[in-house]
Formats: C-alpha cells, structure tokens, sequence
C-alpha cells in the first residue's frame, strides 16, 4: 500500500476503508467529481468513497459512481491500493485506505444521482493528475496511464 501526505500533528484520523474507480470517456477523457461544499472552494475527487459493511471494494464502486455521478459501471483491473489522511469538509479527519480501479462505463441511469453537491466533469487525464484534491488519486491516475490500463 502507498501511503500519501503527512498526518497533521495533534489530530486524531479516523480510518475509513474506501475504494475509487477512473473511468475513461470515448473521447480519452476521464470522470471526475467536482464537489462544492457552502462556504468552501470546489474540489476535484476520483468518484468512489466508503466501502460499507457488507460490501467489498468492487460494490462500493458501482455503488458510489452511481449516487455521485448517475453512471453505471463495470470495475476491471486494480491500479494501487492508497492511503490518505485529509480533513473531510466538516472538519472530520479521516484516513483512507483502498483500492484504486480502472472502470468502464456500462450506462448512465440519472435516477441513481442522490449527492447533489457533487457533479460529473470529464478531464483530460494529464489535467485531472493536477485537478485532484488528493496525491494519491493524482498519483493512481498517472499510474493509470503509464500502464494503458
């Protein structure tokens, strides 16, 4: 597992198995999530989250590029697994710790879309290494396409 950033000193994290997934576009790009939180700037976020109890990683995938994006996809080969601590928007700090999946894009179903503060961007891989709030999801998706995955 590659682990990214420092924690900050005197915070208490708590761990949060989670599991992300970069979907490609017919025209090259991938899917991203921006997310506009009232009162903070927006972020850039590979879709994915929490894994849940019950569910494995793979689950957790499909399940979350639906609620946040309204797309359905199918997850194919593990990139890296990543840990992270960050501060959730709500001053929560957390560290997560999880896989990274190439997925493809099966359909797109709206009604699946639940998060409304986030919305599906599509980026050119190059620009979202640099857009993504977290290193380890900029670091996945160069990885991502240094191996043609």
């Amino acid at each position: 597992m590659l682990a990214f950033d420092a924690p900050t000193p005197g915070l208490e994290y708590k761990n949060r198995w989670a599991a992300f997934g970069i979907a490609e576009g017919r025209d090259g790009r991938i899917a991203l999530v921006e997310v506009r939180k009232p009162g903070r700037p927006p972020y850039f976020d590979l879709p994915g989250g929490a894994v849940d109890g019950g569910e494995d990683e793979q689950a957790a995938i499909v399940r979350e590029f639906g609620e946040e994006t309204g797309l359905v996809v199918e997850v194919g080969h593990h990139i890296v697994e990543i840990s992270q601590p960050f501060v959730r928007s709500n001053g929560q700090p957390l560290r997560n710790f999880g896989g990274v999946y190439a997925v493809t894009v099966k359909g797109e179903r709206p009604e699946l879309k639940v998060e409304d503060d986030h919305a599906l961007v599509w980026l050119d891989p190059r620009d979202a290494v640099v857009a993504l709030r977290h290193d380890g999801h900029a670091w996945a998706v160069a990885a991502w396409l240094r191996r043609g995955l």
